[in-house]
């Protein structure tokens, strides 16, 4: 029977309560396993470990995740601490540290969500968002001078790579490729970014050449959000930078009736490193301790991991766990309009797993 180390790092808010119960699921799913079973270390790391030790996790921190199959990530946020504290200290220090450069964040209308899009079928939305997570907006060149005067002065930097846009153009194509509609579409902004910008379209049309069977086509950032809502059916894999991706992948989860629903992977293609799942909702302080968030996203990050770890016929249980669960108002939580706890949904998909073994 096949081990499965795994990696649990609830962070903060309400990254407190889904996880654990992302970890029951992967639990239940396993009890009726006959090939392959868990075994989960959970790190206290996030802005409670920043207040003891003012880091968000130790220096060495990555060697304890190094090892492990999978991580299952909750959120970085406080409303104590600095974002840029939080984040860099611990999700990008993650990220970048086991270079998991391909974020994935897949949406679709799920069963029973009542989407904002009233004239979109469900078919028409079903979208994956590759973004490029290693670089571009979020590479951390740039500083401030002259703090505190009238002359002070701040840059953060864009840096693009060549290898670093070859690679996840190369990712984003073989997805496209692997989806029945075998359609691309590139974001860019390079009207008006003419460098960086600019080398990131010539690349997609260079490694376009090697993927002949797939369509792909280009569209301006602030154009790709109109598209989304009016033309959601013409849009199917997509690939943005860093920053493009962040905005338009919280615009894709509301589209499609809920952050709380909406998972992510952030993805070491070379498998050199451990991989690490996510949902997108972040910590949600408002909400936190009240039984109120929805585990959904968590749940759907769980089936990213298993596609992952190659356990796809479990990671298509855990996916017919969840739609059952939407399928139902009455387990829908507050942010889908519904009453139902975070405890309730737990439940409701733990037994699913349970009764369909």
């Amino acid at each position: 029977m096949k081990t499965y180390q795994i990696a649990t790092i609830p962070g903060d808010g309400i990254g407190k309560e889904v996880i654990p119960a992302g970890q029951q699921a992967l639990e239940a799913l396993a009890k009726s396993s006959t090939t392959f079973k868990f075994e989960f270390e959970n790190f206290d790391w996030g802005g409670d470990y920043y207040r003891l030790h003012n880091v968000m996790m130790p220096d060495n921190g990555l060697d304890a995740l190094r090892k492990k199959d999978a991580i299952l990530f909750g959120s970085a946020g406080d409303p104590d601490i600095p974002d840029h504290i939080t984040l860099w200290g611990l999700r990008l220090k993650i990220c970048q540290g086991f270079d998991q450069y391909a974020n994935v964040r897949p949406t679709r209308i799920l069963p029973g969500i009542d989407a904002p899009l009233k004239r979109c079928k469900t078919e028409d939305l079903n979208w994956v968002i590759v973004r490029e997570n290693s670089e571009g907006e979020y590479s951390g060149v740039g500083g401030r001078v002259h703090q505190g005067h009238p002359i002070e002065a701040a840059t953060d930097l864009s840096l693009m790579t060549r290898v670093g846009v070859e690679r996840i153009m190369r990712f984003a194509f073989k997805l496209a490729q692997s989806r029945p509609r075998k359609l691309l579409t590139v974001i860019t902004k390079s009207n008006a970014q003419r460098h960086a910008m600019v080398m990131w379209d010539q690349i997609a049309k260079e490694v376009s050449a090697e993927f002949p069977d797939v369509t792909w086509d280009k569209e301006l950032v602030d154009a790709s959000t109109v598209r989304m809502v009016n033309r959601p059916a013409s849009l199917d894999t997509i690939v943005a930078t860093n920053l493009h991706a962040d905005i338009l992948s919280d615009l894709a989860a509301a589209l499609a009736g809920s952050m709380g629903i909406a998972p992510t992977g952030n993805i070491d293609p070379e498998r050199r490193y451990p991989s690490m799942f996510e949902p997108i909702h972040g910590s949600a302080f408002d909400i936190m301790g009240k039984g109120l968030a929805n585990p959904v996203g968590t749940f759907w990050s769980c089936v990213m991991l298993l596609e992952h770890l190659g356990e796809a016929e479990a990671a298509k249980r855990m996916m017919q766990a969840i739609e059952s669960v939407t399928a139902n108002s009455t387990l829908h939580t507050r942010d889908l309009g519904g009453k139902a706890t975070t405890v309730e949904v737990t439940q409701a998909v733990c037994e699913f797993l349970a009764s369909n073994a």
